[in-house]
Order: C-alpha cells, then sequence, then structure tokens
C-alpha cells in the first residue's frame, strides 16, 4: 500500500463519528455538562468530513453528508426546540424563542466549520445553498413558520401595555424583533408582512379609540399636547426596539388617526380652537398647531384658511375703528365752529 493512501471511510462508521461531536454540540446547547471543543476535537471532524468529500467514486458521500446536515438541524429542533417553545406562551414563549434563536446561530455556526469543505468544493460545483443559509432555514421553515402569528401577537400585546403606562422588557422585543429581520437573510419581508403590518393596524386602531374620547374631552391645546406626546413616544419605541424602517409608516398612522381624521373638529373648537387661539395671541398653541398640522398631507390648509379669516376680521375692524375714529373727530370740529363764530362776534 502506497503511503499516501488512506483507509475508506463508510458512510456508516463515518457519520457515527459526526453524531457524537453533533451530540456534544447539543448538550453544550442545552447546558448539559460537557467540555468545550478542542482545537484536536475540532479538527477530527473537519477531516472526517473532508476525507468522505474526497474519497474516489463511490465512497464519496458529499451529496449525502450535505443531506445529513440539514436532518441534523431538523432533527434536534423537532425533538427539542419546538416542545420547549409549544409550552410556553406570552413572554416566557419570547424569552425562550430568543434563546432558542441565539443556541442555533451558535449551532450553524459550528456545524458549518466542522462540514466546511462542503462548502468551498461540493456546493460550489453544484450551486446549491451554501450552509449558513440551509441552517437558517431549517428554522425558519419548522420554528418561525409555526410561531410567528402567536409571537407577532405577543408581541404587539406588550406595545399596548406600554401605550398604557406599564413597564416592560424592551430589550426582549428588539431581541425578538430582531429574528423577524434575520430570518429573511437579507430582504426585510418577513419583518414587513408577518409583523410590522399587522403592529401598523393595531396602531390605527388603538388611536383611533384614543382620539374619540380625547376630541369630545380635551380642549384644543389639551388635544394637541396628547397627540405630540403620543409622536414623541412612537418615534421613542422605534429607536428602542422597532425597525428604523418602520419610523414613516408608524408616524403616518399615527398622525392620520389623530390629527387627519379630527382636523375640522379640532380646529373649530368654540372657545379653544384656531380662532380662538388667534384671538388670545397664543403663541405656544399655535406653535405646536403649525409643527403637528404640517406634518400631514395638505394638514395647513384648513389652519391657513382660518388664519385668513382671523387677518380679514382684524383688519376689517381695524379699519372700522379708524373710520370710526375719524368720524368722531369730524363730528367735534363741526360742534366747535358755533362756539368760535359765537366768541368772536
Amino acid at each position: 500500500m502506497a503511503m499516501n493512501e488512506r483507509k475508506t471511510i463508510d458512510l456508516e462508521q463515518g457519520w457515527e463519528f459526526m453524531q457524537k461531536g453533533i451530540t456534544k454540540l447539543k448538550n453544550i446547547l442545552e447546558g448539559l455538562p460537557e467540555p468545550q471543543f478542542s482545537s484536536e476535537d475540532y479538527m477530527m471532524l473537519y477531516t472526517t468530513i473532508y476525507n468522505m468529500c474526497t474519497q474516489k467514486p463511490p465512497h464519496d458521500y458529499s451529496q449525502q453528508l450535505y443531506d445529513k446536515y440539514r436532518e441534523s438541524f431538523e432533527e434536534y429542533i423537532t425533538s427539542t426546540v419546538l416542545p420547549s417553545l409549544r409550552e410556553k406562551h406570552d413572554e416566557f414563549m419570547l424569552r425562550e424563542l430568543v434563546k432558542r434563536w441565539a443556541n442555533h446561530k451558535v449551532m450553524v455556526r459550528w456545524l458549518s466549520r466542522f462540514f466546511h469543505y462542503l462548502d468551498r468544493y461540493f456546493i460550489a460545483r453544484r450551486s446549491l445553498p451554501p450552509l449558513n443559509e440551509v441552517g437558517l432555514t431549517c428554522f425558519r421553515d419548522l420554528v418561525y413558520q409555526e410561531l410567528n402569528g402567536k409571537v407577532r401577537d405577543a408581541v404587539i400585546s406588550l406595545i399596548d401595555q406600554e401605550r398604557e403606562g406599564e413597564q416592560i422588557d424592551r430589550a426582549l422585543l428588539k431581541n425578538v424583533l430582531d429574528i423577524f429581520v434575520e430570518i429573511g437573510m437579507g430582504q426585510m419581508d418577513y419583518y414587513e408582512n408577518d409583523f410590522e403590518a399587522a403592529m401598523l393596524k393595531d396602531t390605527a386602531a388603538y388611536y383611533s379609540r384614543k382620539a374619540s374620547n380625547w376630541i369630545l374631552d380635551d380642549s384644543c391645546p389639551d388635544y394637541m399636547l396628547k397627540a405630540e406626546e403620543c409622536l414623541k413616544r412612537e418615534k421613542d419605541r422605534v429607536s428602542h426596539y422597532l425597525h428604523s424602517s418602520s419610523e414613516p409608516k408608524l408616524l403616518e398612522k399615527v398622525q392620520h388617526e389623530l390629527l387627519s381624521v379630527y382636523a375640522t373638529q379640532l380646529l373649530e373648537k368654540e372657545h379653544s380652537g384656531c380662532h380662538a387661539l388667534l384671538r388670545d395671541d397664543k403663541v405656544e398653541d399655535l406653535s405646536r398647531m403649525f409643527r403637528l398640522f404640517s406634518k400631514i398631507p395638505r394638514g395647513l390648509d384648513p389652519v391657513s384658511g382660518i388664519f385668513k379669516q382671523h387677518v380679514t376680521a382684524e383688519g376689517t375692524a381695524l379699519v372700522k375703528q379708524a373710520e370710526d375714529a375719524a368720524s368722531n373727530k369730524k363730528v367735534g370740529i363741526l360742534m366747535t365752529i358755533p362756539t368760535l363764530v359765537n366768541y368772536l362776534m
């Protein structure tokens, strides 16, 4: 036997060795007592895959190993990950999901290292999905597709609780929503379709309910203060846990429900609307009105209309006042003439 010849590894024997390494990795992820991988462990696992992929046909097991790589994730998800998620609800489910997603990414990172030779040659030649993508797709197809509806509802429920003044775990929401983004692997479709659309619909409904009460109970200045505060808090939510691309859509929903829908009622409130603010020279309130209504389409049109009416009315009053003053002065002069004539005579 030549020195460079090596013993052929059959599929069953080689995979049995690989499974020991995969089981060790699973135990580490589950927090079971297990020593970390040494450099020797890593090299043995990598070399086993390398040897099984570079043997002469029919002992080149590249395709079988590529399939078993995917099956390793599927088995772990089905036997361990999904049961742990199905038994939890609401915030507890969200925490478990964040933990499982983090563990899954660690598993993908390690297994893709063990199977790296597949990525370099077999996958590249066959134009197959790379190992990292295969690993993440398994989580998306088995975990995300089953649970994203429950996760979405739990997140929206927490957002509404925060809107009502309750303290929530913002870091948890950020981590959960990052999953919606990351699961798209560079695309925002999953975040937008599976979370954002429902969140925006809920936002509109929430502020529609609030506005219908506030417009009846509050003065125009008080209503505007609340609207401005709501917009500020929604921007704050974006900065803490929503994706930045949600900000313009979110603010548009809030502005529509709080301002566009009730613009006429708000501006024409009898004792506190735009007319009253102009009459009483409420500069701060008028500034707030300009800031708020300038952000909505054609929002300043009714404001400018009322302003025009106010200026016209004030101008007319001033003209009349001047005319009356001039008329009174003329009458006064005419009344003094007879007295002066008598005096001179």
